[in-house]
């Protein structure tokens, strides 16, 4: 098993060039004294979950935000950390590959050799798996010679990927204790979520952190937010490392589709997008490559619409391209709700259209609350151990219908064994074909009824998801892995366990990123899920996917092209990945129009505090004191009822 991992790989002439590619280091993590300023302890976003994180993490919850400080930082009260004695560190893949997960790794053996020669670090073999075996390789410089800007996991490999069980974190410490590690580091995100037990990739860390802090064990966990899903979003992570290439790569396929489409004009292509439940992949590969139509998961989600409303709506967009002009009276509500349509709907076509693409994230299925419905009863019935044949004849009378309403293929796949959070085997679940299937059965009935006279509707589907998973990492990429990389030896040398490495403000170039550790534990939210019909409802602390904020910037960027993408065919073709000239420097369009710079106003307001206390204090003038006592009355009555668990709505 171990044979095929760490081996020098046969590189390609561009695979050859990327791998002397040096990504650039932020000012805060050059030379080799590290720099750190712990202020106030954190706490958790939604205030109605506090108290049940603090009582399962009472080691590691409250801990002080970190940000790691440039040498020319006047900061009073940092850690200025110059002896760098020798350790040894541990890390793993721990969740499905996403491109750039090599550079983390390449970032961090770096950082450990510039502070120190003699530190070690140890990869452990086939993911988690390779951890409780104990099954290690030392990282060298030969060993990443060829693995440094490349995609995949194989250097390392991973395996089922959970820490969750007593068993599991028993045998995670006793080889950390064995193998004398001060650090173990956790490369993954939130693609192995387990709704009822509440754990994840770094949820796993935070319990480990926890259990290791409770015992005492000199090993310090770290978390790094790598997943190709761009679902572990929040105030503190504001990109993953792989969500950039996997939209960048499926954006060309797309554009590509967009162009043959507009070249054939006889077919309608649909595109199931990999993402899991959240639909940021489908959201930003809209923004990059403008194909006609985009159903969100979150929009189906909020607006609760089924499955017959979905088709009709895509038949009604279908007709309305193919007869020259619409108005507005021609859409359902609905339709213009979930594409966010404002105005009159009266632009006339130049031409009939009886081509287009749309693009559906593979979460959708779990979105439509009727297949939602018949999933939850149909896992049911296999976990009591019903056999898949005989499911339908146990099915309640209304889902029993809608089963065997839908096409043969999908009720194959509707019942595949679910994934361990109970959720479907999404990538497995054919959602463009059935989606196009009731599409083109609507079309030919209002075709034989005459209410459509357009041209026959011809569907063709594609999934796009393993295609670009195993990409070569996109520029940004590759410089986010490697930087966070090297965030991770500062956590380890602050002596800090239960973090994750964090860097803000991405937008801007490297040399203006922010770059810090929060805890895990302050990421965490608690939700409430009940096993059955008068069951307790149970609640644990993890983190959760980051749907898409249909009150963001990004969505509502969406909703102003809508009209356009859907009438104008105004597809915008961004091309191959680019490491070098135009478009080498281009990041994510979700990434660049939110202002998510959390950490940058974290300092913005503890310096607008410090300023404060150095005004206001004793002996100022009775003005001075009158006028700072009523803005602070006024600041904290707002912040208390923004703040309280009932007013409290956190987009992620």
């Amino acid at each position: 098993m171990d044979a095929d991992y760490g081996i020098p790989r046969e590189l390609s002439d561009l695979q050859k060039l990327r791998s002397h590619y040096h990504p650039e280091l932020p000012p805060c993590l050059q030379g080799t004294t590290v720099r750190v300023e712990l202020r106030d302890a954190t706490t958790a976003a939604d205030p109605s979950g506090e108290h049940t994180i603090k009582r399962f993490f009472p080691h590691t919850y409250g801990q002080p935000l970190a940000h790691f400080l440039r040498a020319t930082a006047k900061v009073p009260d940092a850690q200025i950390i110059t002896e760098h004695p020798a350790i040894r560190v541990g890390v793993l893949f721990c969740g499905r590959q996403s491109p750039g997960g090599h550079n983390v790794i390449w970032g961090l053996h770096d950082a450990l050799k510039v502070h120190n020669p003699k530190n070690i670090l140890l990869g452990f073999l086939g993911g988690s798996e390779g951890l409780f075996a104990q099954k290690t390789l030392e990282i060298t410089n030969d060993v990443l010679a060829t693995y440094k800007n490349q995609g995949g996991y194989d250097m390392l490999g991973r395996t089922k990927d959970q820490i969750r069980t007593t068993e599991q974190v028993n045998a995670a410490m006793a080889a950390c204790k064995a193998l004398k590690l001060d650090g173990l580091v956790i490369i993954g995100g939130i693609d192995t979520a387990t709704v009822i037990n509440g754990v994840t990739s770094n949820t796993d860390a935070a319990h480990l952190a926890e259990k290791f802090a409770e015992t005492k064990c000199l090993t310090k966990v770290v978390g790094v937010p790598v997943t190709l899903n761009g679902d572990l979003k929040n105030q503190f992570v504001e990109a993953n490392v792989g969500f950039d290439t996997i939209c960048k790569v499926n954006s060309q396929l797309i554009s590509n589709v967009c162009t043959d489409a507009l070249s054939a004009e006889k077919y309608y292509y649909f595109i199931r997008l990999m993402g899991r439940k959240a639909s940021h992949v489908a959201l930003e590969c809209t923004l990059q490559s403008h194909p006609n139509m985009v159903i969100l998961g979150e929009e189906v989600a909020a607006s609760k619409l089924t499955i017959f409303d979905i088709t009709q709506q895509i038949c009604d967009a279908v007709q309305a391209r193919a007869e020259h002009g619409i108005e507005a009276t021609r859409l359902s509500f609905s339709f213009r709700v979930i594409f966010e349509f404002s105005g009159q709907l009266t632009k006339v076509l130049h031409s009939d259209k009886n081509h287009g693409v749309i693009l559906l994230p593979e979460g959708l299925i779990e979105s439509i609350p009727e297949v939602y419905a018949l999933l939850q009863e149909i896992h049911g019935l296999l976990r009591q151990g019903v056999s898949a044949d005989k499911i339908s004849s146990q099915l309640s009378p209304w889902a029993s219908a809608l089963f065997e309403f839908l096409p043969y293929f999908i009720r194959k796949q509707l019942l595949l064994h679910p994934e361990s959070d109970d959720s479907a085997q999404l990538s497995q679940i054919e959602t463009e074909k059935l989606i196009a299937h009731l599409v083109e059965t609507e079309m030919n009935k209002r075709l034989k009824e005459g209410t459509y006279k357009g041209k026959k509707f011809n569907a063709i589907c594609h999934f796009f998801g393993y295609q670009a998973r195993g990409s070569l990492p996109s520029k940004f990429d590759c410089d986010y892995a490697y930087v966070l990389g090297h965030v991770c030896y500062h956590i380890l040398a602050a002596g800090l366990n239960g973090y994750m490495a964090t860097i803000t403000n991405l937008k801007n170039p490297a040399n203006k990123w922010h770059c810090g550790a929060a805890p895990i534990s302050a990421m965490m939210t608690v939700k409430r899920y009940g096993r059955g019909p008068g069951k307790a409802s149970i609640g644990v602390p993890a983190l959760h996917p980051a749907t898409v904020d249909l009150r963001g910037k990004s969505y509502e960027l969406l909703s102003q092209n809508a009209t356009k993408f859907l009438l104008d065919d105004v597809y915008r073709k961004p091309g191959p990945l680019q490491f070098d000239g135009p478009g080498a420097d281009a990041k994510a369009v979700s990434l660049c129009v939110e202002d998510q710079d959390y950490i940058g106003r974290i300092k913005k307001l503890q310096e607008y505090l410090d300023k404060v206390r150095t005004i206001v204090k004793p002996g100022c003038s009775q003005d001075v004191l009158k006028a700072a006592l009523s803005a602070m009355a006024s600041v904290t009555d707002i912040l208390s009822v923004i703040s309280s668990p009932s007013s409290v709505s956190t987009p992620f």
